[in-house]
């Protein structure tokens, strides 16, 4: 997996990309839905396997299960703009299996569980894997998933947002 902070910015960048009107509580669950999907490694605790569509990387990493938890957020939450919230929710919590597909390690994304439970990787894998567990994290091994997720997802994350500034500050401008 990437780190939280990797999939964060990410969730961060769409919601302000999207939402014209920058809602705090979209941005808010714009983060969570990106880290939402590694919830699964609970299932550990409960000898649930890795490759099972229940572990690790599976169904919790699906474009089925970002649909529906998009869908739910839109209906519970996106009152006015519900259109904003479906998309914002549904791209932040499916960013998490495509930057997850982009790592050196595991076992692969079951983008497709549960109609197919085979797991996929991207052919571009640069983003380094990010150790399970805050101890291992703070460490060598840590610091060269930091690294690689500031070349490969913060450097364009922020490049997109500064985009995205000057088009609006242009735009009030002209």
């Amino acid at each position: 997996m990437a780190s939280v902070f990797g999939h964060s910015i990410v969730g961060f960048t769409l919601a302000k990309v999207i939402d014209k009107h920058h809602a705090k509580w979209l941005i808010i669950f714009a983060i969570f839905s990106t880290i939402l999907p590694d919830f699964d490694v609970i299932g550990f605790k409960f000898g649930i396997p890795y490759e099972h569509p229940m572990g690790h990387r599976g169904f919790s990493h699906s474009i089925l299960f970002s649909v529906i938890w998009a869908f739910v957020l839109m209906i519970t939450l996106g009152r006015k703009n519900k259109s904003v919230w479906f998309l914002v929710i549904f791209l932040s919590t499916l960013s998490h299996g495509l930057l997850d597909a982009m790592t050196s390690g595991g076992e692969g994304v079951g983008f497709l569980i549960p109609f197919d439970n085979s797991r996929f990787f991207f052919p571009f894998r640069d983003i380094q894997v990010s150790p399970i567990g805050v101890e291992a994290f703070f460490s060598e091994w840590g610091m060269r998933v930091l690294f690689s997720e500031f070349k490969y997802v913060f450097i364009p994350s922020l490049l997109i947002l500064a985009v995205r500034f000057l088009i609006c500050r242009f735009k009030d401008i002209l």
